[in-house]
């Protein structure tokens, strides 16, 4: 994750206070034990921000067995934002998982993005690789950029390789995003409060502006659950979004 070229292992031990010896099996996972403290000296070494940080923690984490959690764990945080969505079906909202698959959304997110209906819907996917994504997302390239630096936080932090290689396989497939995935390589764990504008003619004749809320279960945060809340005087009002109950999964 160090930005530019790589720094040398003594460089990384002198800056960590450990001998080099040690730092050398640290990188080859031999034995060097990885302790709160060597975690927080390791990301100072490599001057790591915020989200590389949360990274390098989720990765060490992800990497253990200890953290795994129960299937009935996994389904309670499941249920409980599944009831959140119902209290907020006035605004788009939906819950993906670690690999961005669409588990539950309401009414009006489904009048927003119909792609949400599709089977095996993903936000991720679509995106990054579909057509009407680039039209609906004012700025696409940027919004391309980031869910690719959430693809590289995702990568390190989670033990489902698989899927998420696979979506990295597909929007690599394409020119732009293989640039923009080779032009930086920064993390970032979520799109809390991220401010975007939204092109779709279906729900308004202008552009609109939107902000995102993430919200995490504290005992799983492989979910996620994202309410688009709409700026004040910019976008449709709640009367004017088509509300049909039986769109909602929830």
């Amino acid at each position: 994750m160090q930005r530019g070229k790589p720094l040398p292992q003594k460089e990384v031990a002198e800056r960590m206070e450990v001998s080099e010896r040690w730092y050398r099996n640290l990188e080859s996972n031999v034995g060097a034990p990885l302790t709160p403290e060597a975690l927080i000296r390791l990301s100072t070494a490599l001057a790591l921000g915020p989200d590389e940080r949360l990274a390098l923690y989720r990765h060490v984490h992800a990497n253990t067995k200890l953290g795994a959690p129960e299937p009935e764990e996994v389904e309670e945080a499941r249920d409980a934002l599944t009831h959140l969505l119902a209290t907020h079906e006035r605004y788009p909202a939906y819950v993906v998982d670690h690999a961005w698959n669409m588990l539950d959304y309401t009414a009006p997110m489904a009048s927003w993005f119909p792609w949400v209906r599709e089977p095996e819907a993903n936000l991720l996917r679509w995106a990054l690789t579909a057509p009407e994504a680039r039209e609906q997302l004012s700025d696409w390239p940027r919004h391309a950029a980031l869910y690719l630096a959430q693809l590289r936080f995702a990568l390190v932090s989670s033990q489902d390789h698989e899927q998420l290689g696979a979506i990295l396989d597909e929007a690599l497939a394409d020119p732009e995003c293989r640039r923009l995935w080779d032009l930086e390589t920064k993390v970032v764990a979520y799109r809390q409060g991220h401010r975007f504008r939204l092109r779709l003619p279906h729900v308004a004749g202008h552009e609109f502006t939107v902000t995102s809320q993430v919200l995490l279960p504290a005992h799983q945060q492989e979910l996620r659950y994202v309410l688009l809340l709409p700026e004040s005087g910019s976008a449709p009002g709640a009367s004017r979004i088509e509300h049909d109950p039986a769109q909602c999964r929830c």
